[in-house]
């Protein structure tokens, strides 16, 4: 990525909470070329991958269902008298998890221009995939925090039950919870009344990087309160429909391939999504510094006027 000199007041920003943005991802399709779960562990079912996942949807259909608890529900199924699910095997299949290309260095250089601009980065995953997988995997430990769907285990550690599940319409209440602050899961502060200055992380400097309808919702809530949604597709087959649908909705502002290489063309719209960001961040101060000094003269002035006294009348 550019570099970029650093203005005087970007270097007088001190960690103020205003300088906080944060990079939300989504994972299938949006970091792996494919479903996690289809990278190894459906396999070890000895399952047919398409065969899993339409089981997985008609029981959801038919029941009613989630259609995450019926695909986690069919996990722990399917391995029953063969093995057993546990968390650091989930691991071990998500350090097998393919990822798109620039990945390895993409974090540190995101890191490296935000700082460049008085910007802490931070990065977030909110998936509908297996959180154990994606802690799995090589960058698994970038993130803030990961938002996804989890199992709980039994004193024997094993999964037994799911204890969080994430869809589509819910992926939205982690983006209050990173606006806020309000970052583990049970933390009711999520639901606390902040004045927009007392935001940690104001939805302006929040960008949203999905790939299809089930991140509308998140991308739709970014876009709406001044942040930035990107929608990616694969580099290598090309297929662009679901961004198209997504721009054409109004979904998302920009689309790219999902190539996180330094010069790639997701790279060059990050690097001037942060400098916008950046800038912005600067003339608030300004702006602030103009409204906090018009106030103080007004008030001297107001003070520096005679009162009225009814007796000298």
């Amino acid at each position: 990525m550019a570099e970029s000199k650093v203005s005087a007041e970007a270097e007088n920003a001190g960690g103020k909470q205003e300088n906080v943005m944060a990079f939300c991802y989504d994972f299938d399709h949006t970091l792996s070329p494919d479903d996690m779960q289809a990278q190894g562990f459906i396999q070890k079912l000895k399952e047919n991958v398409p065969e899993f996942w339409a089981t997985s949807n008609k029981l959801a259909t038919e029941h009613e269902m989630d259609p995450n608890l019926a695909y986690m529900y069919l996990m722990l199924k399917g391995a029953e008298n063969k093995f057993y699910v546990k968390r650091d095997m989930l691991r071990r299949f998500g350090s097998k998890i393919q990822l798109y290309p620039g990945l390895d260095t993409w974090f540190e250089r995101v890191n490296e221009l935000g700082a460049r601009q008085g910007l802490t980065v931070e990065h977030y995953i909110i998936s509908s995939g297996i959180k154990d997988m994606i802690l799995g995997t090589s960058i698994g430990k970038k993130f803030k925090a990961v938002y996804a769907n989890t199992f709980l285990y039994n004193d024997d550690g094993v999964a037994t039950w799911p204890s969080m599940v994430i869809n589509f319409t819910n992926k939205t209440q982690f983006l209050f919870r990173i606006e806020k602050g309000a970052i583990d899961v049970n933390d009711k502060n999520v639901n606390t009344y902040y004045r927009p200055e007392d935001m940690r992380v104001p939805f302006s400097n929040m960008i949203y990087i999905g790939d299809s309808a089930t991140d509308i919702p998140c991308m739709k809530l970014v876009n709406s309160f001044g942040g930035h949604s990107i929608g990616v597709f694969d580099p290598q087959h090309q297929n662009r429909e679901q961004v198209y649908g997504l721009i054409r909705d109004r979904r998302i502002r920009y689309f790219a391939p999902a190539d996180y290489s330094e010069g790639s063309e997701l790279s060059t719209l990050v690097t001037q999504i942060i400098s916008y960001i950046g800038a912005g961040n600067v003339l608030r101060r300004q702006s602030e510094r103009c409204q906090r000094e018009s106030r103080e003269h007004l008030g001297k002035a107001q003070n520096a006027q005679p009162k009225y006294d009814p007796l000298d009348s």
